[in-house]
């Protein structure tokens, strides 16, 4: 899959996943990839980029064997959004952008933004005008979601317009911002998508456990790659599982027993304490993966909260050696893992949906102030 200038092969890429996709989650992905695929960063919001607000800056450092470099935006202001990628494009602050059209948290859509925003088809014109015409040499891509909800379909229309705009490939999350991650990624959407928009690459998004459901979405829709997000929650060796599927070594899938998940655990706890400059920190932000690691393997109740509540690396390490380590990977492990809420109201701007072409009162005002989760 070509994007821009840059061959993704094969066609895998690391969803942006709020708190989660950061330097140190990317380099264990890529790591296990053999370098294969392409790894976006965590949600970047365009006025925190511009001001250069202190924790933005942290979040687009990029390892050096980071190749290409790739940012995902979000903003609501053409403006606004087009300083951003200027400034990155001028500065040489990534190698490809990604624009957030499907982030369904409250936040974001009261603002306007992510899953709302195609609604509002000038203004997802606007945004794309502005970002394609100050990346530059940059390939500039999009995610989105099929709509807000049953009601408020928008993929294709969005889609089309995409494709108008100059950009380069897009992403389609099978669900509307009303799932949030519950029910079943709709892929019928992705096909339909892939046939509405054939003049640029088509990725699929949704429900993808295993590499076994990534050759699956690729076959049922005619997608040109996929996009994984919660399936490697707790389990950056999928994207090994991915390369030896794509380039047909079903026999090379990965089944970690307890030990070898335990030292990737300890591995991941201990490049966040790197890249934050705390091994503490570090150790405090890797609590929310214990429980997506462990997933499927017999650790007591008491012993994941001890696990879950560790601020060192000696503490994280004895508690995980006290565990049969021994243990092979568990069955059903696979399956689905963080969060599946489902049938939300989306909360949006008053009056947002009364008219998709009136895009009053959207501008600066709306644009968040912090990047990531």
């Amino acid at each position: 899959m070509q994007i821009g200038p840059h061959l993704v092969q094969p066609p895998v890429v690391l969803a942006p996943m709020a708190g989660i996709t950061n330097a140190p989650f990317r380099t264990l992905c890529r790591e296990f990839s053999g370098g294969k695929g392409l790894f976006v960063s965590e949600m970047i919001t365009t006025r925190a980029l511009v001001e250069r607000n202190e924790k933005t800056m942290q979040l687009i450092h990029f390892d050096a064997t980071e190749k290409p470099r790739s940012i995902q935006l979000y903003g609501v202001d053409p403006a606004t959004v087009g300083k951003a990628v200027r400034m990155i494009a001028e500065e040489d602050l990534a190698d490809h952008i990604d624009l957030n059209f499907g982030c369904p948290v409250p936040k974001v859509t009261r603002k306007g933004g992510g899953s709302a925003l195609p609604y509002k088809r000038p203004l997802l014109r606007a945004i794309l005008r502005e970002a394609v015409s100050g990346a530059g040499d940059l390939p500039v891509t999009m995610k989105m979601r099929k709509g807000i909800d049953d009601d408020h379909i928008t993929y294709l229309d969005a889609g089309r317009i995409a494709v108008e705009e100059g950009i380069t490939s897009i992403a389609l999350h099978g669900r509307t911002a009303a799932q949030h991650y519950g029910g079943t990624a709709d892929w019928d959407a992705i096909a339909r998508l892939k046939e509405h928009v054939p003049e640029i690459p088509v990725l699929g998004n949704g429900d993808i456990w295993s590499a076994s459901d990534a050759l699956r979405m690729v076959a049922s829709t005619g997608c040109d790659g996929v996009v994984v997000g919660r399936g490697c929650l707790g389990r950056p060796w999928l994207f090994a599982d991915l390369v030896a599927a794509f380039e047909g070594r079903p026999e090379d899938i990965a089944r970690p027993s307890l030990r070898e998940v335990a030292d990737v655990m300890v591995r991941h706890a201990t490049l966040l304490g790197e890249w934050i400059g705390d091994e503490s920190r570090g150790v405090i932000d890797f609590r929310k993966h214990v429980a997506w690691y462990l997933k499927g393997f017999a650790v007591g109740s008491e012993m994941r909260k001890r696990l879950a509540i560790t601020s060192s690396l000696s503490e994280l390490r004895s508690g995980l050696d006290e565990l049969d380590l021994d243990q092979p990977w568990p069955t059903g492990a696979d399956g689905p893992r963080g969060r599946t809420s489902g049938n939300n109201r989306v909360v949006l701007p008053d009056g947002w949906l009364k008219d998709p072409y009136d895009c009053a009162g959207v501008g600066e005002d709306a644009e968040l102030e912090t990047s990531g989760g």
